[in-house]
């Protein structure tokens, strides 16, 4: 990955993160990223390609969901 690439999913994490646009969301990037390398998953979460998780990479995202996102909202 090119560093003007990093740059650019850096900032769009970010927003998506801070910019309260959204109801709730799930971090697939900060759950799956080294943090000794963040422009790479975890060797564990890599399916070698570089580009998409591993099975353990699905296995952990999924883990990681707060189901409470889903509860239906009192009106």
């Amino acid at each position: 990955m090119t560093a003007a690439r990093d740059a650019k999913r850096v900032a769009l994490n970010n927003w998506i993160r801070t910019s309260g646009a959204y109801d709730g969301v799930i971090d697939f990037d900060k759950i799956a990223r080294d943090p000794a390398d963040t422009t790479r998953f975890l060797p564990a979460y890599d399916s070698g390609d570089h580009l998409h998780p591993s099975g353990a990479g699905y296995v952990a995202m999924g883990g990681a969901i707060d189901l409470a996102l889903f509860r239906k909202v009192p009106r």
